[in-house]
C-alpha cells in the first residue's frame, strides 16, 4: 500500500511540472562567501570609467528596468548595479534569474550575499515558472537582471525571452556591457572574463529598448534583432 501511494504520489509531480530547485548546499554557501570576498577586494582596486548613451543614469533613475548583459560579463555585473544604480537608491531592489541546477545553488549564494532576490530556472529546468515569478516580481516595482544569451549560449546571441519578459511587464531594456583592460578569459562556450587587479573597467550602459504591449511574433523577432545589434555594438573585446 505504502509502495503504490509513493509511486503514485511520484507521478503527481512528474505530471504537475513542478520542478524544485536545489537549494545551496553547505560547500557552495562557503565558496560564496569566498567568491564574494575576493570580489570585493579586486573590485576596490579597478577603476571605474561610465559611458551611459542612456542618458538615464547621471541622476537617480526613475524608472524600473531589465538589464541585461552577456553571460561572460557576469563576474563584476552586481556590483556594476550596486555601484551606478542600487547606491543611488537605496530602496532599489534587483531580481536576478539563476539555473534550477545543482550549480545553480552557488550562484543563489552569490546573489544573496549582494542581497539580490533570485528567481531559479532556465530554459531546460523551471523555465515556465521562473518566468512567471519574474513578471510577477517587475510588476511589484523591482529591477530585472538577465544573461539574454545564457545559459548555453550561442554566445552574444539574444533568445527570446527577455523580449517577452519586457511586453509582460512594460518595463524598458537597458542593454549594459564593460570593457577590461585586463583580465583573464576562461577557456568556456562564452569565453567568461575575469577581472584581474588594478584594471580599468569601462561600464556602457545602452540606449533602453521599449516592445508595446500589443507587439505580434514578427515585431518581437525584429526588436530582438535590434537589442542583439545594440549590445553587440557596444561590447568590446
Amino acid at each position: 500500500m505504502t509502495t503504490e501511494a509513493n509511486s503514485s504520489s511520484a507521478r503527481h509531480k512528474r505530471q504537475s511540472g513542478v520542478v524544485i530547485p536545489h537549494a545551496p548546499k553547505w560547500h557552495q554557501w562557503l565558496l560564496a562567501g569566498l567568491i564574494y570576498f575576493v570580489a570585493q577586494c579586486i573590485t576596490a582596486t579597478l577603476r571605474f570609467r561610465l559611458e551611459d548613451l542612456s542618458g538615464y543614469f547621471s541622476d537617480v533613475p526613475q524608472e524600473k528596468y531589465i538589464f541585461v548583459i552577456w553571460h561572460n560579463r557576469l563576474a563584476l555585473a552586481l556590483i556594476v548595479y550596486r555601484r551606478y544604480v542600487a547606491r543611488r537608491d537605496r530602496k532599489r531592489r534587483l531580481v536576478a534569474l539563476v539555473s534550477a541546477s545543482k550549480d545553480g545553488g552557488l550562484l543563489t549564494g552569490i546573489l544573496e550575499l549582494f542581497k539580490v532576490q533570485p528567481v531559479r530556472g532556465s530554459s531546460s529546468r523551471r523555465g515556465a515558472q521562473a518566468f512567471r515569478e519574474l513578471v510577477a516580481w517587475g510588476r511589484r516595482g523591482h529591477d530585472l537582471a538577465l544573461t539574454p544569451d545564457g545559459p548555453r549560449g550561442p554566445c552574444y546571441v539574444v533568445q527570446d525571452g527577455v523580449i517577452s519578459m519586457a511586453q509582460m511587464t512594460g518595463l524598458p531594456i537597458v542593454p549594459v556591457t564593460y570593457h577590461l583592460s585586463w583580465k583573464i578569459r576562461v577557456k568556456s562556450w562564452d569565453r567568461f572574463q575575469i577581472p584581474l587587479p588594478f584594471a580599468i573597467c569601462t561600464v556602457t550602459m545602452g540606449q533602453a529598448l521599449r516592445v508595446p504591449r500589443d507587439t505580434d511574433e514578427a515585431g518581437r523577432e525584429k526588436l530582438r534583432l535590434q537589442l542583439e545589434a545594440d549590445l553587440r555594438s557596444v561590447t568590446r573585446d
